[in-house]
């Protein structure tokens, strides 16, 4: 286990507690549902949306008998979005294994999707609060308008930081965001505490995911969980290209994009697009960025006292930088 990897260990017991929620969440008669479910939530997700939720209870010292229960709403909300992604991308591998849409074909991936948005939802009425509900509502909103933008944005050679920010921050960011602040709403705390809350999860997912993005170019699919370079494949323009591009002389610029847009690129046009942006200095750029944003959700949670639940979160937060996968 990697260093990254063993700073998790401390999370066991609240992994276990979320993933028997999860174990026990399927009560559908359709055995179908049964089957996407317990391939897509209880492989090897990194449960990082319920863990925040339980850890922001925690911050704010509620212990409700309800909080794992409530914790597993979004990772259901998390693996529908990759459900439907899956299908758009025509994915082949998601959590080192085979994706949903390619055991059991497109429309029962997107029809699990539906179940788990649905499931998702269910459990949030239950919890009796109009804030939370609203919360979660807005979120899977403005989730399903970044899809959408990342779709529009799809073989966009011309994307721009901003523009990638935009997507990240809808697709990715916001969940995690409401992972933390709805922990607050929950536990009664006050607006202020909802709101560093959430500025804390907002900037921790923009670390989470320019991390991810960084890795599809610098790890292996055996650790990544997921082909490295697909991206690329996909049409999909992340920071990493980006800022390459940016860099690169107009001549040079040209000859990259063309290999981009063409419908025949070989495997070695890829590979030599990779090459040029691991060894442009984009990543180690990014790299900081992302630590950058770190320490930015860190300094949200200034106004809780230095409590053992703080360091846990300091230390997770720094796992979204160390990671591998």
């Amino acid at each position: 286990m990697d260093l990254a990897a063993s700073a998790l260990t401390q999370f066991k017991n609240q992994f276990d507690l979320i993933h028997r929620e999860l174990d026990g969440a399927f009560d559908s008669h359709v055995r179908l549902v049964q089957d996407i479910g317990k391939h897509t939530l209880l492989s090897h997700g990194k449960l990082l949306r319920p863990l925040l939720f339980v850890l922001s209870c925690d911050l704010c010292e509620h212990e409700g008998e309800d909080v794992y229960r409530l914790s597993t709403i979004f990772e259901y909300i998390h693996t529908a979005s990759l459900l439907h992604d899956d299908v758009l991308d025509n994915a082949e591998v998601r959590r080192k294994q085979p994706s949903a849409n390619q055991v059991w074909g497109n429309h029962a991936a997107v029809l699990a999707g539906d179940f788990l948005y649905s499931k998702a939802l269910t459990i949030a009425v239950q919890a009796d609060s109009i804030p939370f509900l609203s919360k979660l509502t807005e979120t899977t909103l403005r989730m399903t308008e970044g899809q959408i933008l990342e779709f529009a944005h799809t073989n966009d050679w011309e994307t721009t930081r901003d523009q990638y920010l935009e997507i990240i921050t809808a697709k990715t960011a916001v969940l995690i965001s409401a992972a933390c602040g709805c922990g607050a709403i929950i536990s009664g705390a006050d607006r202020t505490t909802q709101e560093a809350l959430s500025q804390f999860g907002l900037n921790a997912g923009i670390a989470f995911q320019l991390i991810d993005d960084l890795l599809d170019y610098t790890s292996s699919e055996k650790v990544f969980g997921k082909p490295v370079g697909k991206d690329l494949q996909e049409g999909k323009v992340t920071l990493p290209l980006i800022y390459t591009l940016s860099q690169l002389k107009p001549s040079e610029r040209k000859r990259v994009a063309g290999l981009l847009s063409s419908t025949v690129a070989a495997d070695t046009d890829y590979e030599e697009i990779l090459d040029i942006v691991r060894n442009g200095g984009a990543l180690d750029r990014i790299r900081k960025e992302a630590q950058g944003y770190v320490d930015l959700a860190l300094r949200a949670l200034d106004l809780f006292p230095d409590t053992e639940t703080k360091q846990h979160i300091k230390t997770l937060s720094q796992h979204i930088i160390d990671r591998q996968n």
